[in-house]
């Protein structure tokens, strides 16, 4: 890891370059001056995963899900309490496969939830169903 990260930031999408050491210390953004980190997942459209997982240095994981889908309700919570424990080393987005089909076509997703896991710009482990909180942040360092 370098001395600093580029971090995409979840308001304005704008790329924030961050010291390594300061990523617990609640760091903001210089464009909009929001938090980089909320401990909630970020809604991500295309050009928002575009940026986030090809210009951001932290790993990616992404639960591409649809409004209807009732596994994906019941995952939701416990997707956002995952996302308290893996911020800062992790982003943790969603991506509404309704919304926005070409991604989830442009990924193969063929059953919700999915969980992907995108590092340096590429996927590296991707599993598909409901898991709980606990799964899901043991699942992610698992593949870091």
């Amino acid at each position: 890891m370098s001395d600093s990260l580029h971090i995409v930031c979840p308001h304005c999408t704008a790329v924030n370059r961050i010291p390594s050491a300061r990523l617990g210390e609640s760091p903001r953004c210089g464009k909009c001056h929001g938090e980089l980190f909320t401990g909630h997942p970020v809604e991500l459209d295309a050009a928002g995963f575009d940026k986030h997982v090809g210009r951001g240095d932290i790993p990616v994981l992404v639960d591409f899900w649809a409004p209807w889908c009732g596994p994906c309700k019941m995952m939701a919570p416990h997707f956002v309490q995952a996302a308290g424990q893996l911020e800062p080393r992790v982003r943790v987005a969603k991506v509404d496969t309704e919304a926005e089909q070409a991604l989830g076509a442009r990924f193969g997703i063929r059953s919700i939830p999915t969980l992907a896991l995108f590092k340096g710009g590429r996927e590296v482990a991707r599993q598909a169903g409901a898991m709980g909180a606990a799964d899901i942040v043991r699942w992610t360092q698992g593949h870091l």
